[in-house]
């Protein structure tokens, strides 16, 4: 892939990305202002959507190959909507003026993570499954300690899980340069592939930053 390709590709999964944030975004700030966020929690709707967010993940992930470029951009959306809905009691828990200052200051990070990991000329493959196994053991201890409600392990975990997603954006752009070489996969849709993985790393990022806020200032 020529330089001019490559940048087209990286333009297009970062304007998928950029896509998907703002649709979250909207429907985040829409479900809580309307009132539909209290209906939710109410109804206890909220463990449904997550339910179906996760099989939208899952279609995503498994049967990316076999997607056509149009159902590919439909459930990629589907999730960013569905996303909007979860994240909206983060309106309930903090200021929004805090909420976009921590939204900047994860825009900044994660493009500084980004393009180490675009620079990076070797492969970063062998990270996979050092992060994957990381991150299993990150979710299932952080569910133990919603029992143990440890605050110092809280702190521990938030700022590790957040190195690692820091990690994971370094490994993700690597991995998709390379997967843009990669012939066997149609490249039409393989930019919304990864506008799905750096959108991940990027809520996260952004989930863990609120979380350390949170910390901080309850500390003040």
């Amino acid at each position: 892939m020529d330089t001019q390709t490559e940048n087209s590709f990286f333009a297009k999964t970062f304007l998928w990305m950029s896509l998907g944030l703002l649709g979250t975004a909207i429907i985040a700030a829409y479900t809580f202002y309307s009132g539909l966020c209290y209906q939710l929690l109410l109804s206890n709707s909220f463990a449904v959507v997550a339910i179906v967010e996760l099989i939208a993940v899952l279609v995503f992930s498994f049967l990316f190959r076999k997607l056509s470029p149009t159902v590919a951009g439909i459930i990629f959306f589907i999730y960013a909507f569905l996303n909007g809905i979860t994240l909206s009691t983060i309106f309930a828990v903090y200021e929004l003026n805090s909420i976009v200052l921590i939204f900047i200051a994860t825009s900044a990070i994660f493009g500084i993570l980004a393009y180490i990991g675009y620079k990076t000329q070797r492969s970063l493959t062998d990270w996979r499954t050092i992060l994957t196994v990381l991150l299993v053991v990150g979710i299932i201890a952080s569910i133990i300690n919603l029992f143990l409600n440890n605050s110092t392990l809280d702190i521990i975990l938030t700022w590790g899980i957040l190195i690692l997603f820091g990690a994971f954006t370094i490994y993700d752009m690597n991995k998709l340069k390379e997967l843009a070489q990669d012939q066997s996969i149609e490249q039409e849709k393989l930019y919304i592939y990864g506008a799905l993985e750096l959108y991940l790393d990027f809520i996260n990022i952004f989930l863990k930053l609120l979380r350390l806020f949170a910390i901080a200032s309850r500390k003040n």
